[in-house]
């Protein structure tokens, strides 16, 4: 990383903190299209936002301008950092009120990066990336193709992260405008950004894989082993956008911060214990870490009215294609996200039949539905219980009895039982491992064999910290 660039100093930060931050390598493309959704969702979401952009070279913020005099009319301010160039200072749209130019010094790190940050009372989000220099293309050497460019850093909803960063962005904009950023540090105390709703963040979440869907579409190079890479890094990302959800949600319930998680490592340990394949574990793993984001499955896709459609015709033999859940389901826009919005719709189902959506009986619910009911339950049990004077040993156990109570009824008696043989190694010190997932390297969790289409799983982001 470049010293004294604002991603550099934004990692020296977290490096020995409790949650260091994890970097990947997005291609051009990705960035544009991640960057494109979250700019024109500024453009509908409620709130005015504080919008800081970094744009390299004053001629990509030329071909950008017209979008930012719509963005302009929605946010209370933006600025723009990047080296100047012909017409950088102008175009109509930096004479606005509420756009201000920071024209950088060409030796300056933050011209070599890419950035996007948005601070808003209802969401944050964030893109935060720097261009790789030609030594570290390798052997290589430079990209011949604009969209093969790569860059290194990451992207996030998180508004704890947003805030730091914006705070380092208006500390370097006071170098050349301590004017500006007195003004910025006026409008960032103004606004009180929480944890965004399920609504506002099913929303972005909804636009982003569908911009990414959309620039995956319009890749116009010879279909080769370099188009897989671009198409892959575009994926991962799409998975990314569904965890960095999940993980918010997560957050945003104060009393169960780490059910995710946790549900994940019980069910890779039950997975274990009913001797399920390694893909299937795969699966019933990404499905735990998204199990709790059902609100995102009941939001339009803002691109896709058709979401519904097109999911039956490119999966017309699809089983438990359920007619009962209405509107289009996010997860299943994506093909190799299929099977896991089937897994998640269907953690719902009773075994007795009388549970929704589609009032499936016993073995008719998928396997993993079945696990990843029974595990969330049990996990949900225990974390109550975590506050009170009980023994680990008693917590476990009581958990366990009322998941009994609702054997036969309610959960698999075939799964409850082995619940109970988790839940006896548990008593006797086996440990589980709490498995948060790697976001910006969310290819990791694909397997081949749920998308028939699919010629490469392998990770993306493999640029060292």
């Amino acid at each position: 990383m470049l010293e004294g660039s604002i991603l550099q100093q934004l990692e020296t930060i977290h490096r020995h903190s409790a949650r260091p931050i994890r970097f990947g390598v997005y291609y051009k493309n990705t960035l544009v299209s991640l960057c494109h959704a979250l700019e024109d969702h500024i453009l509908t979401a409620d709130g005015t936002p504080l919008v800081i952009t970094a744009f390299q070279q004053g001629k990509w913020y030329l071909q950008e301008a017209e979008r930012y005099a719509d963005i302009a009319k929605r946010s209370r301010e933006i600025a723009i950092m990047a080296a100047p160039d012909t017409g950088f200072a102008e175009h109509p749209t930096s004479q606005l009120p509420n756009v201000d130019l920071v024209a950088l010094d060409a030796n300056d790190p933050v011209a070599q990066e890419w950035h996007l940050i948005i601070l808003s009372p209802s969401y944050t989000a964030m893109v935060l990336c720097q261009e790789l220099s030609a030594a570290d293309y390798g052997v290589g050497g430079l990209p011949a193709l604009d969209l093969e460019r790569k860059f290194y850093g990451l992207w996030t909803f998180e508004p704890e992260l947003v805030q730091e960063t914006v705070e380092l962005a208006i500390a370097h904009i006071k170098k050349y405008n301590p004017e500006l950023a007195q003004k910025l540090i006026a409008q960032k105390q103004a606004i009180a950004p929480s944890l965004a709703t399920a609504k506002n963040l099913g929303t972005v979440v909804s636009r982003v894989v569908d911009y990414l869907q959309t620039g995956q579409d319009n890749l116009s190079i010879p279909a080769t082993l370099r188009q897989q890479a671009l198409d892959g890094n575009l994926v991962s990302n799409e998975i990314q956008a569904f965890l960095r959800m999940a993980q918010l949600m997560d957050m945003a319930d104060v009393n169960n911060p780490l059910a995710a998680a946790e549900v994940v490592g019980l069910a890779e340990a039950m997975g274990q214990l009913l001797d399920l394949p390694a893909w299937q574990i795969k699966r019933l793993r990404l499905a735990g870490l998204l199990h709790r984001i059902d609100p995102l499955q009941k939001t339009e896709s803002v691109l896709t009215s058709d979401v519904s459609t097109r999911y039956q015709e490119d999966a017309p033999s699809s089983p438990l294609t359920c007619p009962l859940v209405p509107g289009a389901q996010v997860l299943r826009t994506m093909p190799r996200l299929r099977a896991v919005a089937q897994i998640i719709t269907h953690q719902t189902e009773w075994w007795n039949g009388t549970g929704e959506p589609a009032g499936l009986v016993g073995d008719e619910i998928p396997l993993e539905s079945r696990i990843l009911a029974l595990l969330a339950d049990f996990q949900w049990r225990v974390n109550q219980r975590k506050s009170s004077n009980q023994s680990r040993e008693e917590i476990f156990t009581q958990a366990l009895d009322e998941c009994r109570q609702q054997q036969s009824t309610r959960f698999d008696p075939k799964l409850v039982d082995a619940l109970a043989l988790l839940v006896m190694g548990l008593q006797q010190g086996l440990d589980l491992p709490i498995m948060t997932p790697k976001v910006s390297i969310g290819i990791w969790l694909l397997d081949s064999r749920w998308d028939s289409h699919s010629k490469n799983s392998e990770e993306i982001s493999s640029y060292p910290t």
